[in-house]
């Protein structure tokens, strides 16, 4: 099994230094290395991320590579760059503030090597707060293509921090675009237009950590416009039909604009999680 794959990364100043070199750490750590780590810094950051970084470069200066970005442009465009800087086919997403399951990388490459027509391969996550072991919650997706763009009409098929996938096919359909909160989800809407393969591992990949307001914050009005139009570009793709679409629109304007924060939470929590 061959490493021949990127893993990109972006850190910005609202990011601690102590959970990026946990990160960092996990992804060394795989049973299955990346052939290089495309980290962005996507603007100013402080001195203790500087200096974890620095110690990145020094320790492996052939593998690990920084782009430094002058301003903050968001982590959709901060992923764009990275890609664009990736030498590899084979990309791997990874968060700053997550941490890889020791076989994650090797489970992927083994999974796209015996199926060369898949695109995107991702996983599930476990959610936790504080301690790595303190789990609150594991977001399991759809394992198959055709389920994956069944998903696809009503929510998000990929756990985002999780994926792998072909970088040619990824530009083909145009890469990261900007869309407000959900630029992930506007890239795999349209690579299902152009009828590329999904697939999801069964294994939890990431342990996603997580703050205790983290499921109260999924809304608002700047939340659910993004939304909003994302269901609408579907709907003139005709990817949903109508009452599909006001269907997903209403669901999306309880939930992010006439929900309180605690009741969201609970919801995110019993019933969007494991």
């Amino acid at each position: 099994m061959n490493n021949n794959f990127s893993v990109i990364m972006s850190v910005y100043a609202g990011d601690k230094a102590e959970y990026l070199d946990a990160a960092v750490k996990s992804i060394h750590q795989n049973t299955l290395p990346p052939a290089e780590i495309v980290l962005v810094v996507d603007g100013p950051v402080g001195e203790e991320i500087k200096t974890a970084i620095k110690k990145y470069e020094s320790q492996d200066p052939d593998s690990f590579r920084v782009v430094w970005l002058e301003k903050n442009q968001g982590l959709g465009n901060a992923r764009r760059v990275a890609m664009d800087h990736a030498g590899c086919e084979y990309i791997a997403v990874m968060d700053a503030d997550d941490l890889c399951a020791p076989e994650r990388f090797a489970l992927q490459m083994k999974y796209m090597e015996k199926h060369p027509e898949t695109s995107v391969l991702g996983g599930n996550i476990a959610e936790f707060i504080g301690d790595v072991d303190h789990i609150v919650g594991k977001r399991v997706v759809p394992a198959d293509n055709e389920s994956i763009y069944t998903w696809l009409k009503g929510r998000c098929p990929f756990n985002h921090m999780s994926v792998f996938f072909k970088k040619s096919d990824v530009l083909s359909a145009g890469g990261y675009l900007d869309w407000h909160y959900n630029e992930d989800y506007y890239l795999w809407i349209r690579m299902a237009e152009k009828g590329f393969t999904f697939a999801n591992l069964p294994e939890v990949l990431v342990k996603v950590r997580v703050g205790k307001e983290m499921y109260q914050r999924r809304g608002g009005w700047k939340y659910f416009v993004s939304e909003y139009k994302l269901q609408k570009y579907m709907l003139a793709k005709k990817i949903i039909h109508p009452l599909r679409f006001a269907w997903n629109v209403l669901l999306r304007f309880l939930l992010q604009v006439l929900f309180p924060n605690k009741l969201r939470g609970f919801v995110f929590q019993h019933f969007a999680r494991n």
